[in-house]
C-alpha cells in the first residue's frame, strides 16, 4: 500500500512540474494587512453604562466603530490575501477585533470576521465577473481605518451598506468610464437563505489625467419579503493642486413596507451630505476637515431631525504609521446627546487619539 501511494505521489508531482514548466501564465501573490489602536474621550463625560438603561446613548457616539467613552480601545487587525493567474483571481480579507465585529453585525462570533471573500474571472479587458462577498462600492468611506483620513465615520456610512454578497459584473465603457452592475443578498448578508435579492450598480468616470473623478451609486430591491429600500449616492473627488484636494458625498435612501393586507405603505426617507477639505503641506503631516449634514425628518433612523457634524482630523505620518489626533463636534436639532447629569442636549464634542499602520 506503501509502495502504491509512493508512485502515485511521485507521478502527481512530475505531472505538476511538467504543468508549471509548460505555463505561460503570470501568477500574482500579494499579502497585506493593517492595524488601528484608538483613545476617545466624550467632554460630556456621560455616565450611564448600562446598555438596558433607557437612557444609555452609546456614549454620545450614534456612528460606527468608536462608540466608547475615556478608554484604549482596540480597532482592527486586518490581514488581505490575494492572488491571480491569468484571467482568475481570488481575495480573502479576513478581520479581528471589534470593529470587524461590528461590520460584521449580521453574524454571529465575529470577533473573528470575514471582510470579503470573492472570486474573479475576466475574459477580457472588457469586462470581469466577481462572486462572493465585497465592500460596498457606496460611499467615500472605507471600514479599513487607514484608508481613511477621518477616524471617526461619517452617519451616510454607518448608516448606508457596508457590504455585499452576490455577483457582479464590471464593464469597461471606454477610456476611464464604466459600468458595474450585480444582483445580491438583502444588504450586509453573506448568507441569506429564502431572502428576496437586491440590485446594485455603479457608473464611473475620470478626466484624463485622473485629477477628477465621479461616482453615481445604486442600491435597490426588497430586503425581506415586506421591506424594501432605493439608495442613489454620488461621490466625487477634485484634485485641486498637489497640496489641497475635495472630496464630496451626497446619498439619499428611501423605504417602505407592507401592511397587514399586503399593500405597500409609503415610503420614508433620509438623506445627508458631506465635503471633505484635504491638506498636505509636506508628505509628513496633512489635515482633513470633514463637514457632514444629515437630514432624518421623517425618524427613519431614530433622529427625528438633522445634525451637522463637523470633524477636523491630523495626519502624522511615519513611513506605514499614521497618528490621528481628532476633534469632533456633533450638532442635532433634537436632544439627542446626553449632558454628565443625564439630562439631553443638541450638541456634543468629542477627542480622539488614534493610530494606523499597514503594509
Amino acid at each position: 500500500m506503501l509502495r502504491k501511494f509512493s508512485v502515485l505521489a511521485i507521478g502527481v508531482a512530475c505531472s505538476t512540474c511538467a504543468f508549471s514548466q509548460d505555463s505561460t501564465k503570470k501568477s500574482n501573490f500579494v499579502i497585506s494587512g493593517s492595524a488601528d489602536v484608538y483613545y476617545r474621550y466624550n467632554f460630556a463625560n456621560p455616565t450611564i453604562k448600562d446598555e438596558n438603561d433607557p437612557l444609555y446613548n452609546k456614549f454620545n457616539s450614534p456612528t460606527s466603530f468608536t462608540q466608547t467613552h475615556n478608554t484604549f480601545a482596540l480597532g482592527m487587525a486586518s490581514i488581505k490575501v490575494e492572488h491571480s493567474i491569468g484571467k482568475v483571481g481570488m481575495v480573502a480579507d479576513l478581520g479581528f477585533g471589534k470593529r470587524a465585529e461590528e461590520f460584521s453585525y449580521n453574524d454571529k462570533n465575529t470577533q473573528l470576521a470575514v471582510k470579503q471573500l470573492y472570486v474573479t474571472y475576466a475574459p477580457s479587458d472588457k469586462i470581469k465577473f466577481t462572486l462572493g462577498s465585497f465592500g460596498t462600492h457606496v460611499g467615500y468611506e472605507l471600514v479599513d481605518a487607514y484608508l481613511n483620513r477621518n477616524y471617526s465615520m461619517s452617519y451616510m456610512f454607518s448608516f448606508g451598506p457596508f457590504f455585499h454578497t452576490g455577483l457582479k459584473a464590471d464593464i469597461n465603457l471606454g477610456g476611464s468610464t464604466a459600468l458595474m452592475v450585480g444582483v445580491t443578498n438583502p444588504t450586509d448578508f453573506k448568507s441569506a437563505s429564502a431572502e428576496p435579492k437586491m440590485f446594485i450598480g455603479q457608473l464611473s468616470t475620470a478626466s484624463k489625467d485622473g485629477a477628477v473623478k465621479g461616482f453615481l451609486n445604486f442600491q435597490g430591491g426588497k430586503y425581506t419579503e415586506t421591506d424594501r429600500l432605493t439608495q442613489f449616492d454620488v461621490v466625487g473627488t477634485f484634485g485641486i493642486s498637489s497640496k489641497f484636494n475635495l472630496g464630496v458625498n451626497g446619498t439619499w435612501q428611501s423605504r417602505s413596507s407592507k401592511d397587514n393586507a399586503g399593500k405597500w405603505g409609503d415610503s420614508e426617507s433620509w438623506y445627508g451630505a458631506a465635503v471633505y477639505l484635504n491638506y498636505d503641506p509636506t508628505s509628513l503631516f496633512g489635515l482633513t476637515l470633514r463637514g457632514e449634514y444629515l437630514n432624518d425628518d421623517k425618524n427613519v433612523l431614530g433622529f427625528n431631525g438633522n445634525i451637522f457634524t463637523p470633524t477636523l482630523s491630523a495626519n502624522f505620518k511615519i513611513d506605514n504609521l499614521t497618528i490621528i489626533p481628532e476633534i469632533r463636534f456633533d450638532n442635532a436639532s433634537e436632544n439627542i446627546f446626553l449632558k454628565h447629569d443625564n439630562t439631553g442636549t443638541k450638541s456634543t464634542g468629542s477627542f480622539i487619539l488614534a493610530a494606523t499602520y499597514h503594509f
